[in-house]
């Protein structure tokens, strides 16, 4: 058998309170797509820091070619042709492709930098992995496919053999998440070795030769992919079976509480029709682009719309800011939690206090810290958040406990239509069902929730009805949804020849 690339062997890593890793196992051979799986919390992020040599292990030993080493900074590990590839591109939006690609390692003419050389460099690296734009162009111009690729090319400028992909298709249409497998295989067959983090099955089983999965810090096991399906990874991922993993709901809807008539915003969207009502799961699905995002902005006043009406309880209203949305019982998931729905630096207990200063506040002058903390641990017990405590920085949370923490500012809000903005989105499958299992008892309190979904699973089985959009329009509503078709979903969801 040829030499492993890389071993891991039997790796622990303790912060203060938490062992966040436990002698966990792991192996790379040269030219594979190796995917580590588990649940939010199950020990990949600090593995992979491990790895990259921003954290050091407090057990255990690295092995490259053969060889132990100590990663003891990133610049190790780049040195040594580990590079990672995050969820969120760590690019300089303001400067140019090739400045992106080569910053800390530029072509140098005596005290100059050759941007000639730069530009041409990086083209070569462009075209290797089928980019289609050029050198020059901003960074903070291209889409997020696009970045990534950029990202993989600065990766590839370094000469690196090991490539870690983090969530790759998160924020990926389907059609842009398929040039990106290509991409990966390319890379794959050419020898770079491939460590992908992906809670999508479509990544693992699409990409992946073998399969490694964590649980609560501990290694569990390493299969071929072909030796395991969806049934058994969820089932090694989070110890026991999800029985129930789209609750059963009877729905009983009641009273309208939102309707947007004709609704329009130049460039974005136009002539919008739909409704909510009280203890209903309203699904809003399209392709990346279609609009669904901007009008649910526009409804809770992140934005202007220049048409239109909405009226929520039946009356009419015109939101100009957010927090007047709010105070109206509107509650706005953001489908990026980390930038629009926390501040990260603060505690789960701030974090879930923000939208109710008043509430927690006497005389509405000084925060009562105690009122705080009262409502902080209500929503932590309530929606099972796992944290060591109220006071843990939002910061240091997986991605669905971060999810949960965004969505128990809409509760201790008392928000009765709350507006999901793709609210699995990088989340877990433990953490799905239980955000799923959340929603069912929400409607059942009688809050309406619109839920905004590129997952057709999600939206075929967590709605009640279904508005389809394409190039900023509604294009179909779905009402029968028991009977329905990934199929008639996409094919409403498909642009239309102009003209035809």
């Amino acid at each position: 058998m040829a030499e492993k690339l890389l071993e891991m062997r039997h790796i622990t890593k303790i912060f203060p309170g938490v062992k966040a890793l436990d002698g966990v196992n792991f192996d790379l051979n040269p030219g594979e797509i190796h995917a580590i799986v588990g649940e939010n919390g199950a020990g990949k992020s600090t593995f992979i820091k491990v790895l990259t040599g921003v954290h050091q292990p407090d057990g255990g030993e690295i092995i490259l070619d053969g060889k132990p080493i100590t990663m003891s900074n990133p610049n190790v590990a780049l040195h040594r042709g580990i590079a990672a590839i995050y969820q969120h591109a760590a690019s300089y939006p303001d400067l140019s492709v090739a400045e992106n690609i080569f910053i800390g390692h530029e072509f140098k003419i005596g005290p100059f930098i050759s941007w000639r050389k730069a530009n041409s460099e990086a083209k070569k690296l462009l075209d290797s992995i089928g980019a289609n734009f050029a050198p020059t162009a901003s960074v903070g111009a291209l889409s997020v496919a696009q970045q990534q690729m950029v990202e993989i090319a600065k990766a590839l400028s370094q000469n690196a053999r090991i490539l870690i992909m983090d969530e790759p298709t998160a924020a990926l249409s389907k059609k842009e998440s398929e040039e990106l497998y290509n991409i990966a295989r390319g890379l794959r067959d050419k020898g770079v070795a491939i460590i992908l983090i992906s809670h999508r099955f479509e990544d693992i089983f699409g990409l992946a030769d073998r399969c490694t999965v964590f649980r609560d810090a501990h290694y569990i096991g390493t299969w071929p992919i072909e030796e395991v399906d969806e049934n058994k990874l969820v089932h090694y991922m989070v110890g026991h079976e999800i029985e129930h993993y789209y609750p059963e709901r009877t729905p009983n809807p009641g009273a309208e509480v939102l309707r947007v008539e004709n609704l329009c915003r130049t460039g974005y969207f136009r002539d919008i029709n739909l409704n909510l009502r009280a203890g209903e799961i309203v699904g809003l699905t399209g392709l990346v682009g279609a609009g669904r995002t901007e009008v649910v902005e526009a409804v809770c006043g992140v934005t202007q719309f220049d048409s239109g009406k909405v009226y929520v309880d039946g009356k009419q209203q015109c939101f100009r800011d957010p927090k007047f949305a709010m105070a109206n019982g509107i509650g706005l998931l953001p489908e990026d939690r980390q930038k629009q729905g926390l501040l990260l630096p603060w505690s789960i207990c701030r974090n879930i206090s923000l939208p109710i200063l008043r509430k927690c506040s006497k005389a509405g002058i000084f925060v009562s810290n105690a009122a705080e903390e009262r409502i902080g641990n209500e929503q932590k017990e309530l929606l099972s958040i796992k944290a060591p405590t109220i006071e843990t920085s939002s910061g240091s949370l997986s991605g669905g406990n971060q999810q949960k923490v965004v969505i128990s500012k809409q509760l201790a809000a008392s928000s009765h239509i709350i507006i999901l903005d793709e609210p699995t989105k990088g989340v877990d499958i433990g953490s799905k069902a239980a955000i799923y299992q959340l929603m069912a008892e929400l409607t059942k309190q009688g809050i309406g929730i619109l839920m905004i979904s590129s997952e057709m699973p999600e939206v075929m089985n967590m709605s009640d009805r279904i508005y389809v959009m394409s190039e900023g329009r509604i294009t179909k509503e779905f009402t029968d949804v028991r009977h329905l078709t990934q199929q008639e979903i996409l094919s409403a969801a498909m642009p239309q020849e102009r003209g035809a």
